[in-house]
């Protein structure tokens, strides 16, 4: 039984925004580094907090799509290209442009592998993101 329904087949799933995907994958990408740093720190919520913002921020995940871009499939890069290419009326004023593509790429990446139920191919990439982005 999963903790939370994922409910649409995979055809659903492809159907959607790139940008449905990169919001869902910004919300999974953040649980998966917050229980990261409960599980490998002793840090109080607060500095989980600053040392979180480290590894969520745009440049940070632009920089990570960059690092495992080598190992990503074929499908994984058309991905990664529809979130990069997806118009987004909204740029955060701390983020630049460039980075900020990059980083809904990568976040549609994580939310389409997370929708689609490709648990084992996500938990390898989110594995790879903390060994390549220690901080």
């Amino acid at each position: 039984m999963e903790l939370i329904d994922r409910e649409k087949d995979i055809m659903d799933v492809k159907m959607l925004s790139p940008l449905t995907w990169a919001y869902i994958g910004d919300s999974v990408y953040e649980m998966y580094i917050r229980t990261y740093l409960i599980n490998k720190t002793k840090l109080k919520p607060h500095k989980l907090h600053i040392e979180s913002i480290k590894y969520v921020k745009a440049k940070s995940q632009a920089d990570i799509l960059k690092k495992i871009d080598d190992m990503l499939t074929d499908e994984e890069k058309d991905i990664v290209r529809r979130g990069r290419n997806a118009e987004n009326h909204h740029l955060p004023k701390n983020a630049d442009p460039e980075d900020y593509m990059y980083s809904t790429a990568f976040e549609a990446l994580i939310g389409y592998l997370y929708l689609t139920k490709q648990d084992e191919r996500l938990r390898h990439i989110l594995e790879k993101c903390i060994n390549n982005d220690k901080k």
